[in-house]
């Protein structure tokens, strides 16, 4: 599958990148999820709305960007089994996961499946990276023999985050202990996906 397209930015972008991602944090320790706007983070990070326009369509995506994933999110170096790529996504999601402050999940989520359009947006920019990274990983995997038939993308995605989502968002679980379900999950879907 073909890499999504992404801005390849300058130093100068890269400089307002960051204000922005630092700017967003900041806020949200402050004020959280539902009271955070473009306007404060612009004046925070020192730009004009426009220039974080020219980079997220709304604030959620701004929000996710910056606690989340970006656009650039890379599939991990090829460690030459299924069983270490699922383990260094697993690691990345847990990481990206466990380090989103609850709010901002819960407010993100219930933001998407209240708007049809941002859900919409979301999907074809957020979760196709996603999905862009899975594919990498299934197609090494393929290649290798270690697969007889090549997984569906979206089920492999959702055996793999339904498991960190819900022990975040459902189970309020420790946040400590996410790092080591995101292996027992890497290692059960390695295990199903092999066996076929």
């Amino acid at each position: 599958m073909p890499e999504p397209k992404q801005n390849v930015g300058r130093p100068r972008d890269a400089q307002i990148d960051g204000a922005i991602v630092r700017a967003t944090r900041e806020l949200l320790v402050e004020r959280g999820y539902a009271k955070l706007t473009v306007d404060a983070v612009a004046s925070r990070a020192g730009i004009g709305k426009a220039a974080i326009y020219r980079r997220f369509a709304t604030k959620q995506e701004m929000i996710f960007a910056a606690t989340v994933h970006d656009m650039q999110e890379q599939p991990p170096p090829d460690s030459g089994a299924l069983r270490g790529d699922l383990a260094a996504v697993c690691r990345t999601i847990a990481a990206q996961l466990g380090e989103a402050p609850p709010d901002v999940l819960h407010g993100l989520l219930a933001d998407l499946h209240a708007d049809k359009e941002l859900g919409a947006r979301f999907t074809g920019s957020f979760i196709e990276r996603e999905r862009y990274v899975l594919d990498v990983v299934l197609d090494r995997s393929r290649e290798r023999g270690e697969l007889r038939d090549r997984p569906d993308t979206a089920t492999v995605h959702a055996l793999l985050i339904g498991p960190v989502f819900f022990w975040l968002l459902i189970l309020g679980g420790d946040r400590e202990r996410v790092e080591s379900l995101s292996a027992t999950v890497a290692e059960s879907v390695a295990d199903f996906l092999v066996k076929g």
